[in-house]
């Protein structure tokens, strides 16, 4: 049975899960530029149980995975309680996922205000008028919200929010699994340890 050419990576991807996903996002963005960056977040609540969403994972390096959200909604005050968490890309176009379980932590108020400054007005605006995951009597009341803001802002830069910010996380563990014929898929799985990461190939 030939090689998958997905498989016959270079050395330096096959020890470095950092520099693998670097190669591999990159490969999504050009395959699927819409949503290359999409990924579900898992949270965990106070009472144990999961939660998941989409969010859009705006940067990454060795130190993590960047997303930005309203620190009051539901997955920032399930972070604040318990920061354990993971992400899940999945790109369609190439038959590949990546998994990344670790610990979300605050990124710097100086990270949040840069990026914050490069979203689009009507995104800045918003930040301040949803009260993310709290229930709305109707969406005219979110859009009377939103009309206050534009007056209150109207003619200046509009400022981050004190409760909308970011999140970096931290991985202890990244999965890579590329999709093969007979569901004999490929699951590479790395760790963190104390010396950098060890190398797992798992069954499918």
């Amino acid at each position: 049975m030939p090689t998958d050419p997905r498989l016959d990576l270079p050395e330096p991807l096959l020890v470095d899960p950092l520099a693998r996903f670097a190669h591999v996002f990159r490969l999504a963005a050009e395959a699927e530029p819409e949503w290359f960056n999409a990924a579900s977040l898992a949270t965990v609540g106070d009472d144990g149980r999961p939660t998941v969403r989409v969010v859009l994972v705006k940067a990454f390096d060795e130190q993590g995975f960047v997303f930005y959200t309203n620190t009051h909604s539901r997955k920032g005050r399930e972070l604040a309680s318990r920061p354990a968490a993971a992400l899940c890309f999945h790109w369609p176009a190439l038959q590949e996922q990546v998994r990344i379980e670790g610990d979300a932590r605050p990124v710097s108020q100086a990270e949040a205000d840069a990026y914050f400054a490069t979203r689009p007005r009507g995104s800045q605006i918003g930040a301040w008028a949803s009260k993310q995951s709290e229930p709305l009597d109707s969406r005219r009341q979110l859009e009377e919200r939103v009309a206050r803001f534009e007056r209150e802002f109207a003619g200046r830069p509009v400022p981050r929010p004190p409760h909308w910010s970011g999140y970096r996380l931290v991985p202890d563990h990244i999965e890579f699994w590329i999709g093969l014929p007979s569901r004999l898929h490929d699951r590479t799985l790395y760790s963190r340890t104390s010396g950098g990461w060890s190398r797992t190939l798992l069954a499918p």
